[in-house]
């Protein structure tokens, strides 16, 4: 049975630490100390803090999230529709649900109808008003507001076309700001697959992660910002001047549009499944010599199923993350009970990837791993973001190729963005948590 934590001082407390801890690690481990610029940090923070206020705590903004996150839901449904037609009983989740048949096929749908709104510059349209807001109340460039504001709708490789003209002559704070943003956010396309590996067959639950993952999409725009500028604070002149979203999507007609994001979203499912099978498969090997020749003959096993209470069968990678992770959890407002099970996600998502992660997450939902459900939703803003080891890559890739100018910044930038993208969501997560009790 999981528990509602309760709003209390010490929750408050613990959450005002964790907002602290945060930006203190992002003090550390900063390129310029010296130059944050802590009147945006605080403007950024306060953002953040009324976008997570006005979802949990203000009825019509609450509404809308809940009417987003049921049309994200509803679009699943649709998808349904296209699965029952090529496999008949196959995608009838009265009998299991299937991570293969029910979530990656989502991918697809989403992927075409990403392109399709881009085409008719529905999602320009958005992104603009969004980047308008941010660049006048934080005080940054056009570029730097558009691209943090597209990674709410588009992945981390698709939303700098936003602004591609742009790339070469941005400086190095700018360009960190993309990395970062990107690492922090996630794509679109695949926020319904998220949806669907948490909410199984609960067609409520469905519509409450959905409504939070939007949440965190959201509050990881001014997040990012926060974030990357006190990292790589703005010590070169920036352009200010007025950019206009790029609006060329080199398609000839909506059904091309469609035709082409069919064409992404088919190969981002095969990639994403197998990224799993792959990662899932390492899992059990590393367990296996861990778990079950380590821990088994050495009897460490035994004493960690006895100090755990259960929750963990022995000396797996996840126990082992999830204890390096664990302070860290507490710091940041976590049940004392959840901290390992949240820090071993975190430390899932970062090793690996945050499909392993909320397919993990997924698993111990229903294995009833949480006590709290404030550690539930905590997670869930934690793990969103495509902040791991491979998207380090991925970025550099994608970045390098609108900016081959760029190519040796965007190298060096590469490890720190990621710890940055962890820190938006770690974030985001915090002052959920804090604001819910």
């Amino acid at each position: 049975m999981i528990e509602p934590a309760g709003f209390s001082l010490d929750s408050l407390g613990r959450g005002v630490l964790g907002m602290v801890s945060v930006l203190l690690v992002c003090y550390l481990i900063s390129f310029d100390r010296k130059r944050i610029d802590w009147k945006l940090v605080g403007a950024g923070l306060f953002l953040e803090l009324v976008i997570a206020l006005s979802i949990l705590y203000i009825p019509i903004v609450g509404l809308i999230f809940e009417w987003a996150g049921r049309a994200f839901v509803k679009l699943m449904d649709f998808t349904g529709e296209g699965l029952t037609f090529l496999l008949g009983p196959y995608a009838d989740k009265a009998n299991g649900f299937s991570f293969l048949f029910h979530s990656l096929p989502i991918v697809i749908f989403f992927s075409a109808l990403v392109s399709l709104f881009y085409y008719w510059g529905i999602i320009q349209k958005v992104v603009g008003g969004f980047s308008w807001l941010l660049r006048k109340f934080l005080n940054i460039s056009g570029t730097e507001g558009l691209v943090s504001c597209g990674n709410i709708f588009m992945g981390m490789t698709e939303s700098p076309i936003l602004i591609k003209n742009y790339l070469p002559a941005m400086n190095k704070s700018e360009i960190f700001l993309v990395m970062v943003s990107g690492m922090g956010t996630i794509a679109g396309s695949v926020m319904g697959t998220y949806i669907g590996m948490l909410g199984g067959m609960d067609p409520e639950a469905n519509v409450m992660f959905a409504k939070h993952l939007l949440s965190a999409s959201v509050m990881a725009a001014p997040g990012a910002i926060v974030i990357a500028k006190m990292l790589c604070p703005q010590t070169e002149k920036n352009n200010d001047a007025l950019v206009e979203v790029d609006k060329t999507t080199g398609h000839s007609s909506p059904l091309s549009a469609l035709g082409a994001g069919t064409a992404t979203g088919i190969q981002l499912m095969v990639n994403i499944a197998a990224m799993l099978l792959v990662f899932i498969a390492l899992i059990a090997l590393v367990n296996y010599v861990s778990k079950d020749l380590v821990g088994h003959y050495t009897g460490i096993n035994d004493w960690i199923i006895k100090i755990t209470d259960g929750k963990s069968d022995g000396l797996t990678f996840q126990f082992i993350v999830g204890i390096i992770l664990a302070p860290f959890m507490w710091l940041i407002g976590v049940p004392g009970a959840d901290i390992t099970v949240v820090g071993s996600l975190l430390g899932q998502k970062t090793i690996l990837n945050e499909f392993v992660a909320y397919s993990q997450m997924q698993q111990w939902m229903d294995a009833g791993m949480f006590t709290y459900e404030k550690s539930m939703l905590m997670s869930t803003y934690i793990l969103c973001g495509f902040a791991n080891i491979s998207s380090i890559g991925i970025l550099m890739g994608g970045i390098g190729v609108l900016a081959p100018g760029k190519k040796d910044m965007i190298t060096r930038f590469g490890f720190p963005a990621m710890i940055g993208g962890a820190l938006v969501s770690i974030l985001s997560a915090c002052i959920i948590g804090m604001i819910m009790g």
